[in-house]
């Protein structure tokens, strides 16, 4: 926990809390119990702020009790917990009356000569209490973060039984019907695990979860192709080798799964993943840059190995076929010059510690750090822009699937030769991409990105021989249209991680450039009651496996989109401008979208994303009314410009705007609603992406010429922004923190983490 209840105490409930919603559930309370103890401080005080103490603490004991009571209740449901959580609670339920009775006002008042009263004049008993309050609610939420865990398990655990079944089957109709059990159970473990990625703390578990889950996502649907190709071809090896290859990774996602939620490790978690590049760089400055406080933390002979260490793994690069002559000299000319500042730095370390002139030495020290990271700094640049390269060219090179197509085109004939021959050219394209990745994943700057480069790097060597098995089983079969199907199935999956690989490669660009690409969550969705008057008697519908894949390219589009509105966004100097204040949100929300197409994300049901598309519309209405704000100051030309542009998004938005509001009935007719939401929002972000580098330029042109006629008389002292805040507006919960009394008795008694189960 960042803040502690007892001042300089240290609270510890002796219990990791791994989850946002649980860390989130606790901060209201904190801020409480802090807010009691710290007013301690001065013992007397006004009968206005005696009152509001009390009010808080009958708030935490009322909120307190309704607390406890959900708990209870999951106790009562899952005997394995009961007597944890019994105790638990138990303990809670105590010190929330402990609290209330301290902060009681009629039990605490003294009569004082000036007229004013005591309250808790008990501190060390309001400190046990806060300490065991704080303690106690925390197990009982971490135990309730358990039953979510069982959750997952026991649905992974049904999703492998049938997984089981799947592959046993004989008969198209056993098939059928096992299948469509299976799709139920997949789409129910996907929202599990999406909202447990989405809730988890670690950014390592999180890329790895996102990782596996994405495994999941792509091998339902060759799942079921590869299974129906073997079920029409049962005597064909190249078939079963293929429909085997998707059975064995799903299971492997789906126990990897498993080993995040639960932490466990298995063989290959014990298997220590090479240190990248980027974290030597980054450990080796480091060690270099601590000489600064201390010359005798580390040594000359540790900080020379950790430089050859590095300089040994640069031969990822400089050993590969693929890279050029003049690259390779000069990643070797920088790996040279490190060492020779190295050198150098080793020599002025040793200097200053025995130099009786501390301060030359400690100069001449200064300026061979300087130099030595300057190096370091350069070789990163040079394997960066090495990496970066060799992925964008991959990318356009592959651009276009020769081999895919040729593939098709050779196996629908029956040309066994042709399908070998193209099978030899996609093996060598997945090879070049398996090393990319891998080079990729030294520069990428981030350990969730390396995760996510490792994840691509065994997509690719995996999809790869599974391709060619399709296609010789379609050249064996090339009458069969369910070969023809597995084949193209497997061709889009290749074709999808081209594009993932795409948004990784911009990823580890915005890092590098020190634009790190996280998207900030956007949590306004609409309130109930707000935006769904005219929904009320609509149902709320999840999109299913088959769905979500066929919305996966449009997503993936929406995804660039908001990202590249993001980066143009960050060019402009005046961040609290509307246009960029009202852009970052249509991003943030396009982005959401763009989960919901995941089975991510804090859209849940089509329900929710129609309530999104509507509050996108109207957020992109407000930009409309800025645009023409901030046209009436341009001149003419430019001006028609930006109005044409805006034109075109008010009738976009009121497109998207009417779609929303439209009901319908009906799967079919929602999928449809769905599709046509998120392509309105994909061309909004379109027209915004054109507009905001358009009014960026003419914005900059305008303020220059403002500038330069602007006069001393427009200055004018601003006012004290420095008002105090009076004690008992924060206690009777009226400050600006959002953490009053009203707040915490919603956060522990509406707990959603608990009461659903």
């Amino acid at each position: 926990m960042a803040s502690s209840p007892c001042g300089n105490s240290n609270f510890d409930s002796g219990l990791e809390i791994k989850t946002r919603s649980v860390e989130q559930t606790l901060i209201p309370l904190v801020s409480q119990i802090t807010t009691l103890i710290n007013h301690k401080d001065r013992p007397k005080k006004s009968e206005r702020t005696s009152a509001a103490i009390h009010r808080v603490g009958q708030a935490v004991s009322v909120a307190v009790g309704r607390f406890v009571a959900v708990g209870e209740a999951i106790a009562s449901e899952n005997q394995e917990l009961k007597d944890e959580m019994g105790q638990a609670c138990f303990e809670a339920r105590r010190a929330g009356d402990a609290i209330a009775q301290l902060t009681d006002v009629g039990s605490a008042m003294q009569p004082q000569t000036d007229g004013r009263v005591t309250v808790f004049s008990d501190r060390t008993g309001m400190v046990k209490a806060a300490r065991l309050l704080l303690s106690s609610v925390t197990k009982v939420l971490v135990l309730a973060d358990r039953i979510v865990i069982k959750q997952i398990i026991t649905s992974r655990n049904k999703v492998l039984v049938t997984l089981d079944k799947l592959e046993r089957v004989s008969t198209f109709q056993e098939f059928v019907q096992i299948f469509s059990q299976f799709g139920n159970e997949m789409v129910e473990f996907a929202h599990l695990t999406g909202d447990r990625q989405n809730d988890l703390k670690d950014e390592k578990k999180k890329a790895r979860m996102a990782a596996a889950r994405a495994v999941l996502e792509k091998c339902t649907m060759m799942l079921l192709t590869a299974s129906k190709t073997c079920l029409r071809h049962p005597d064909c090896e190249s078939a079963r080798i293929n429909k085997d290859a998707v059975f064995h990774r799903m299971r492997c996602a789906l126990e990897q799964v498993i080993e995040i939620v639960t932490e466990a490790r298995s063989c290959g978690e014990n298997k220590v993943l090479p240190t990248s590049i980027y974290n030597s760089i980054k450990d080796f400055k480091c060690s270099v840059e601590c000489l600064r406080e201390n010359l005798h933390s580390s040594t000359p002979q540790f900080v020379a190995g950790q430089l050859e260490t590095l300089v040994e793994r640069t031969e990822d690069f400089t050993d590969s076929p693929y890279t050029s002559h003049e690259q390779r000299q000069a990643i070797l000319g920088v790996c040279q010059l490190a060492r020779q500042e190295t050198q150098q730095l080793v020599h002025a370390w040793i200097e200053a510690q025995q130099s009786v002139h501390a301060k030359e030495a400690t100069e001449e020290l200064e300026v061979a750090i300087l130099k030595t990271c300057q190096s370091i700094g350069d070789l990163r640049r040079e394997l960066h822009k090495v990496a970066v390269g060799r992925a964008s060219d991959l990318l356009k090179a592959h651009g276009e699937h020769l081999p895919l197509r040729a593939l098709k085109a050779a196996g629908a004939e029956g040309n066994l030769e042709a399908v070998a021959e193209y099978s030899r050219t996609l093996t060598e394209q997945k090879e070049q991409l398996v090393e990319t990745c891998r080079l990729l994943c030294h520069v990428s700057g981030t350990e969730p990105l390396e995760i996510t480069c490792i994840h691509a790097e065994e997509t690719f060597h995996v999809i790869g021989p599974q391709i060619i098995s399709a296609a010789q089983t379609l050249a064996l079969h090339p009458s069969s249209k369910i070969a023809k199907e597995n084949l193209e199935v497997f061709c889009e999956a290749w074709d999808s991680q081209l594009c993932d690989m795409a948004l990784l490669l911009k990823e580890i660009n915005d890092v590098f450039e020190g634009r790190r690409g996280d998207k900030r969550p956007y949590l306004s969705l609409p309130r109930p009651g707000k935006h769904s008057a005219n929904l009320k008697t609509a149902k709320a519908v999840k999109l299913d496996a088959e769905e979500q894949t066929s919305m996966a390219k449009l997503g993936l589009e929406l995804r660039l989109l908001s990202s590249d509105v993001d980066s143009e966004v960050e060019k402009w100097e005046e961040q609290e401008h509307d246009i960029v204040r009202q852009s970052q949100s249509l991003a943030s929300m396009a982005y959401n979208m763009y989960l919901f197409t995941r089975g991510e994300g804090l859209l849940k049901t089509t329900l929710d994303l129609f309530h999104q598309a509507e509050v996108l519309s109207e957020e992109g209405l407000q930009l409309c009314s800025s645009l023409r704000t901030f046209s009436s100051q341009l001149v003419d030309e430019e001006k028609s410009v930006v109005i044409t542009e805006t034109e075109k998004l008010v009738v976009l938005c009121q497109q998207l705007q009417m779609g929303a509001k439209t009901p319908v009935q009906g799967k079919t007719a929602t999928f449809q609603k769905v599709d046509s939401s998120i392509q309105t929002t994909r061309n909004i972000m379109t027209v915004v992406l054109s507009l905001l580098p358009i009014s960026n330029k003419l914005n900059k042109k305008y303020k220059s010429e403002r500038t330069s006629l602007s006069s001393l008389q427009d200055w004018g002292e601003r006012p004290d922004a420095s008002t105090p805040v009076k004690e008992e507006a924060a206690l009777s919960g009226k400050n600006t923190n959002g953490f009053g009394v009203k707040s915490l008795e919603q956060h522990l008694a509406g707990l959603n983490l608990l009461e659903s189960k």
